[in-house]
């Protein structure tokens, strides 16, 4: 393998929070050996404060890390100084509108709009429109326990769906649906990788929590990534530690 991307809630750290330890040194250890991709459905402010907050990254290392905010809508690189924005699929006003429309009215429909939340349930992101039933800065566990079948997003995902047959309408994370530009998802992301980074797609590994059917780290799997679902940080660090890096480790010297 040349290259390893994640996912980053509930993948590399609990959904909104910042990295775990264990997880920052390990991922760390990681950039040592392969340039590492972080391709999430959060905005790059959240990668600020969960990812890079929590990485003691040199200028070499920096460089080896790939960025990818709103499910590879968006992408941002090292320049020296800083992680700069390359590119960015950003949606119409037209279809931002259209988009936050139909999510609120077919959550009230539905019965999903909260009156109770912490935080915005609606988010313009630019290049996607998030759905987070509880608002974004809601706590771990009351996330978890609003939808732990993923029924209730599902309604909302496929209602909206009907609604936007132009646009991308996927079930993000535990209680979220993102909205994209039509075709573009976690696949586009990572192949546009390709030659972003270089890395032909087989020889590229992914992480993620969300590689069902429907999930937001579908595409991926479905563009024939090698890819190993994990459910929560402690099996992405399991396999980092066990798999991972052991793995990198054993190859022949160049």
């Amino acid at each position: 393998m040349a290259l390893v991307a994640f996912d980053l809630d509930d993948t590399l750290a609990p959904s909104k929070s910042p990295l775990p330890q264990p997880v920052a040194d390990l991922l760390t250890a990681l950039l040592q050996r392969v340039p590492v991709c972080v391709i999430s459905g959060g905005q790059y402010g959240q990668f600020q404060q969960q990812l890079l907050a929590r990485l003691d990254l040199t200028p070499e290392l920096a460089e080896r890390l790939h960025l990818m905010p709103t499910c590879g809508t968006q992408y941002y690189r090292w320049d020296g100084e800083g992680f700069g924005q390359v590119y960015a699929h950003t949606l119409t006003t037209d279809e931002r509108d259209r988009a936050l429309a139909s999510l609120r009215r077919r959550a009230e429909e539905l019965g999903l709009w909260e009156s109770e939340t912490w935080g915005d349930v609606l988010e313009d992101r630019g290049s996607q429109v998030t759905f987070s039933a509880l608002g974004q800065q809601a706590p771990v566990d009351a996330k978890a326990a609003w939808d732990p079948t993923g029924e209730r997003k599902e309604r909302l995902r496929a209602a909206v769906a009907a609604d936007l047959p132009d646009l991308e309408v996927r079930s993000g994370g535990s209680t979220s649906v993102d909205i994209t530009r039509r075709g573009v998802d976690k696949a586009t992301g990572m192949t546009a990788l390709v030659d972003l980074a270089g890395v032909p797609l087989s020889d590229m590994v992914f992480v993620g929590d969300r590689l069902d059917v429907g999930g937001n780290d579908r595409p991926v799997a479905d563009l024939g990534v090698r890819s190993q679902a994990v459910h929560g940080w402690e099996d992405t660090a399991m396999y980092l530690a066990e798999v991972l890096l052991p793995h990198l480790d054993a190859r022949p010297a160049a």
